[in-house]
């Protein structure tokens, strides 16, 4: 078994990528972490690929906003990115919502 620094967290959400403050790509958040995400989207990006990252969380309005990501791998199983700057009040959102994941898995 794998011991990660971030444990990561099974979900379905969806969410945008958005290359070079233009192009905006939907996609699919299937895991989540404090540190990074896993998303599935049509796009297959290079790795090291600088993105912002719009995560929309059900029944809100407003999604979380990652303002800097980086693609750490691309594959079959989507594409896993790393968060490398998010504002305080949209890292407290993660915050909050990682901390209700790891609530419910601690349920199960």
């Amino acid at each position: 078994m794998v011991v990660r620094k971030f444990p990561r967290f099974p979900v379905t959400m969806p969410s945008t990528l958005i290359q070079k403050d233009k192009l905006r790509y939907n996609a699919s958040l299937k895991d989540l972490s404090l540190n990074g995400c896993r998303v599935e989207s049509i796009i297959r990006p290079f790795t090291g690929m600088q993105l912002e990252l719009l995560l929309q969380l059900p029944g809100e309005a407003t999604p979380i906003t990652i303002s800097n990501a980086a693609v750490r791998w691309t594959g079959s199983h989507g594409i896993g990115v790393e968060f490398l700057t998010v504002a305080p009040p949209h890292q407290e959102r993660l915050n909050r919502v990682v901390e209700q994941l790891s609530a419910k898995v601690g349920q199960a």
